[in-house]
């Protein structure tokens, strides 16, 4: 099992590449299902998830193959797709999985998707997809550990109806987007969730045909069409892997230019980095950011975006533990997130648990040790957590950091940063 090994005490100068965004990535993927026609994905990431979503619709019988030449430009057809299944053994690393149940359910008017995996951070549970596409008219039964969804006899298309989730759901916003995109009528999604990657995958299904108005807004209307098209399109940065470099700048001190980073994306992040005394700059096709010193603690409370982005604590916590004073971090959306503070604590950053609420007092120095990673964005903050502590810090299970970051120790070392990947 790979690792990582860290030696803290660099600053980071200079310029990295901001990555295309895995979280828009893999609902695009699974959109080329809507289609016979071929997709081109431009700015497609290197991720094990990426890697997992490929081997899915493959597996399905779609060709969908990356550029020799440009990695990061993958082509997919799903024209003669046999088999509109998502199995266990392939989408148990993977929640996303259960983006392919809407696509393939709106064009061939049946699917079979296990029940996801993926990161142990809490519950995520599929009970609103379920609800929305039987308010489409689908029929589903959830049994031996999958969801079983089929069109009734006689209707051969999804119907449009008006969706209203209990609570905001990204992915169930991505799925019901596809669905109505090819459903008979019009589609009302009310309490949509309003993220780039959102955004993103409605622009690209629009090039595709689609009919869709007030994306980006809690409201979005879709007016079904009977067949969509191909098209090429280019996947949105990272806002994740952005705030992810913001937050390892601010706590090291630096000055580094984040090429792609989209500081429209990251206005809650943005405020919180600015109050803590770094200076953030938004440019035209990227981002700076400049930190000298040690900064200001800052509290903050996750919630759904445009607020703090629950993927994007557990990293600002790192930077709060190297502050100036104490923080309250407060997770709302999911009740495990906290498990990369023990590994912190080994580090030296001094943090107490109290329910949903991390109460935080910064130290001038951490120290280095061996930890693990326990989920995606907990290694990203142990990362960070050992670029500024003194001495060594070795990272284990880093194949959570794969699952999220395309060549993260590299784009690091590249600023300056001491870190190398020990093999297994």
């Amino acid at each position: 099992m790979d690792k990582l090994l860290i030696k803290g005490g660099k600053t980071l100068n200079g310029t990295v590449t901001i990555s295309g965004a895995k979280n828009a990535a893999l609902p695009e993927l699974c959109a080329a299902l809507l289609t016979a026609d071929t997709v081109t994905l431009e700015n497609v990431p290197g991720l094990q998830d990426v890697s997992t979503m490929l081997k899915l619709i493959r597996n399905m019988g779609v060709t969908a193959e990356r550029n020799k030449d440009v990695p990061s430009t993958v082509s997919i057809n799903a024209g003669a797709l046999t088999s509109p299944e998502a199995p266990y053994e392939l989408v148990k690393t993977m929640r996303a999985s259960v983006l392919a149940l809407g696509p393939l359910l709106a064009r061939f008017g049946e699917a079979t998707v296990s029940l996801p995996g993926g990161c142990a951070i809490g519950s995520r549970p599929v009970d609103q997809h379920i609800k929305g596409m039987q308010a489409m008219g689908a029929e589903i039964v959830v049994e031996h550990g999958y969801m079983i969804a089929k069109l009734p006899k006689g209707r051969t298309r999804l119907k449009g109806c008006s969706i209203t989730t209990d609570m905001v759901t990204v992915t169930g916003t991505e799925n019901f987007l596809m669905a109505a995109s090819l459903a008979e009528g019009e589609t009302i999604l009310e309490n949509a969730a309003q993220e780039p990657e959102i955004g993103d995958l409605a622009e690209m299904l629009i090039k595709m045909g689609a009919k869709i108005e007030g994306h980006g807004t809690r409201r979005i209307r879709i007016q079904g069409v009977e067949r969509l098209h191909g098209c090429t399109h280019q996947v949105v940065a990272d806002r994740i892997e952005t705030g992810t470099f913001l937050c390892a700048v601010a706590a090291t001190g630096g000055d580094v230019t984040l090429l792609h980073g989209r500081a429209d994306h990251q206005d809650a992040l943005v405020d919180k980095l600015r109050e803590a005394g770094a200076t953030v700059t938004a440019m035209a096709g990227a981002m700076r950011i400049q930190s000298q010193g040690r900064l200001k603690a800052q509290s903050f409370r996750t919630t759904e975006y445009p607020g703090f982005a629950t993927d994007m604590q557990a990293q600002f916590m790192a930077l709060n533990a190297v502050s100036h004073g104490a923080a309250t971090v407060t997770e709302t959306i999911f009740e495990n997130r906290f498990m990369h503070v023990n590994e912190m604590v080994r580090l030296g950053a001094k943090i107490q648990i109290e329910g949903k609420v991390a109460v935080m007092e910064g130290v001038a120095k951490l120290s280095g040790a061996a930890v693990m990673a326990t989920d995606l964005r907990a290694s990203a903050s142990l990362v960070i957590a050992g670029l500024v502590a003194d001495g060594e810090t070795l990272i284990d299970r880093i194949y959570h950091l794969d699952r999220g970051y395309d060549q993260m120790e590299a784009k690091l070392r590249g600023i300056g940063a001491d870190i190398e990947r020990l093999k297994k």
